[in-house]
């Protein structure tokens, strides 16, 4: 492959359309073997957002891969983020850097994930579908949720009745906060550092309030508000949508039918509108994980 280069995307945006806002920005490295951790920091501080490094399968941690993936943000780096994953392999794909194959194998600390590539030539567009493995949930006690309400600065009559708020894991762990309606949600004003304590207690590494847009249609709305990254709300997680989806799950809000995704909207109270789309993997009887994808466009340079 040719010397480093470095490519600004948005990820997740709504809509495809590049005179509209939306998505999450990442920066994507590309041929990153020649940088060291320190490095690979100050371009995440440089940037103030999440940055995808992409290496050479053999620099990973697992064998039978074709690439290698490392993450940063400004604060230090992550086993695993949605968004450079999906925008670094639709960045390949659109450079004719991505080998000829069904399905790519990416090394990274969290371990192995599957990448597709979808074409559809009807329209000349690609989308990326990325593996996590099945999510684990857990419900919080009494106490933690009073703290988390009062940190949202809401009641704990604007949760939603009969959901949990959990902490729920596919990669990363997050808090779900399920509430009554989207007007509770855009306007949450969240006592960040009160978060912060809170999310060390529980090993949290972010809240994910939400609120159902559609029932039927499995719409449901969302904002992350992560502990510690160098900033305070993201626009697009799809690590946390992931996670999301098996919370849903588990108290059947939502249908185990692999077939039917599940879309989560982030980013429009931020005036970034963006929307994660997730799959469940293997069977409706015995889910083995889900995929994460949806729309990638350049970002300005």
């Amino acid at each position: 492959m040719d010397n480093m280069r470095s490519y600004n995307l948005s990820v997740f945006p709504y809509s495809r359309d590049p005179a509209k806002s939306g998505g999450n920005p990442t920066t994507i490295f590309l041929n990153a073997e020649g940088l060291d951790d320190l490095q690979m920091q100050a371009l995440a501080k440089e940037s103030g957002h999440e940055c995808g490094f992409v290496l050479s399968g053999d620099a990973g941690w697992q064998d039978g891969c074709q690439f290698t993936m490392r993450y940063w943000v400004p604060n230090h780096e992550m086993e695993m983020c949605g968004h450079a994953t999906v925008g670094a392999i639709w960045l390949m794909d659109q450079l004719g850097k991505l080998p000829s194959t069904d399905g790519l194998l990416l090394s990274t600390r969290s371990g192995k994930v599957e990448a597709r590539v979808l074409k559809d030539e009807s329209t000349s567009t690609s989308r990326v579908l990325v593996s996590q493995p099945a999510g684990s949930c857990e419900n919080l006690s009494g106490d933690i949720v009073q703290e988390i309400v009062s940190c949202l600065g809401i009641a704990t009559g604007d949760l939603a009745p009969l959901s949990k708020v959990q902490n729920a894991c596919t990669s990363r762990t997050k808090t779900l906060i399920p509430l009554k309606s989207q007007a509770i949600l855009n306007n949450l004003k969240p006592d960040f550092d009160l978060l912060r304590d809170i999310c060390e207690k529980i090993n949290s590494t972010g809240f994910y309030p939400y609120a159902f847009i559609d029932n039927k249609d499995q719409i449901v709305d969302a904002r992350q508000f992560p502990k510690s990254v160098g900033y305070v709300e993201d626009p697009a997680t799809g690590i946390a949508a992931a996670a999301l989806a098996f919370g849903l799950l588990s108290d059947k809000s939502v249908s185990s039918d692999v077939k039917r995704p599940i879309l989560v909207r982030q980013g429009w109270s931020m005036g970034k509108p963006s929307q994660i789309e997730v799959q469940f993997r293997g069977t409706n009887e015995d889910i083995e994980g889900c995929w994460i994808s949806g729309n990638v466009k350049w970002a300005e340079e």
